[in-house]
């Protein structure tokens, strides 16, 4: 009776192993026919708890952002660097000479850039040279191919303005930094921080009604005359394309 009872067990046994394998691999069968899908499920509910909080959200989020306003800046300089140009070179006309900046000292005392077009281009010691913003300087030497242009920041420098709010002239003289004086000889001269200054309808240098810059700053410790400082609208340094205008009225 003994054995008996050892060789059903034994058959229940192998019968229930048989089961086993057969559910193993009817599983495996339908991970292989569903491409791993119930796996993915399965360990998108098991790993949930341990998925980024609100805050690494928000830290991501914050980065994206900065990183999306930092390609926009750039493009933003680039369109507005590229419309310069354009610009420059659209409103070219037979007066004027489009050139590029190959050279530059803008620093330290001796103040000047040099073009990419000279002599033989037409361009005339005394020319006016302008660039976004306003007046630069003037062509004081040329080449076959090349012109030098002595900055309006240069000591060398002096040239008659205009202030545009009390019209009144003045004289603008470079002083070896970034910002020239504009002297005004009358101690009563009516000039203000934030006022326009222009090349002057009676200079003999320059065509009239070039823009230069805005008056900074004021002393007015001299008795017999006023002198300013001057924040230029074109920056020497930055600029990399210009105007020379063929006019020559020395």
């Amino acid at each position: 009776m003994l054995n008996i009872r050892r060789i059903s067990s034994s058959r229940w046994w192998h019968k229930k192993k048989i089961w086993i394998f057969l559910g193993i691999f009817l599983f495996l069968v339908f991970v292989r026919i569903s491409k791993g899908s119930l796996y993915k499920d399965f360990f998108y509910f098991i790993s949930r708890p341990f998925w980024p909080g609100q805050f690494q959200k928000e830290v991501i989020l914050k980065s994206i952002n900065q990183e999306s306003l930092i390609k926009s800046n750039l493009l933003n300089k680039d369109n507005i660097r590229l419309r310069e140009i354009l610009s420059l070179q659209q409103s070219s006309s037979n007066d004027k000479i489009s050139a590029a900046v190959i050279s530059r000292k803008t620093g330290g005392w001796w103040r000047q850039i040099i073009l990419n077009k000279g002599s033989k281009d037409g361009v005339e010691i005394g020319s006016a040279v302008t660039g976004p913003g306003g007046l630069l300087g003037r062509v004081n030497n040329t080449s076959l191919f090349t012109s030098s242009v002595t900055l309006i920041t240069s000591p060398e420098s002096k040239l008659g303005v205009w202030v545009d709010r009390s019209q009144i002239n003045g004289l603008l003289v470079g002083s070896g930094d970034d910002h020239p004086s504009l002297i005004l000889y009358s101690e009563a001269a009516d000039i203000k921080v934030g006022d326009f200054v222009s090349s002057s309808p009676a200079s003999s240098l320059l065509p009239p009604n070039i823009p230069i810059g805005i008056v900074q700053s004021i002393d007015e410790t001299s008795q017999s005359k006023k002198t300013a400082k001057i924040s230029l609208l074109a920056k020497p340094h930055l600029i990399d394309w210009v105007q020379i205008l063929k006019l020559n009225i020395q």
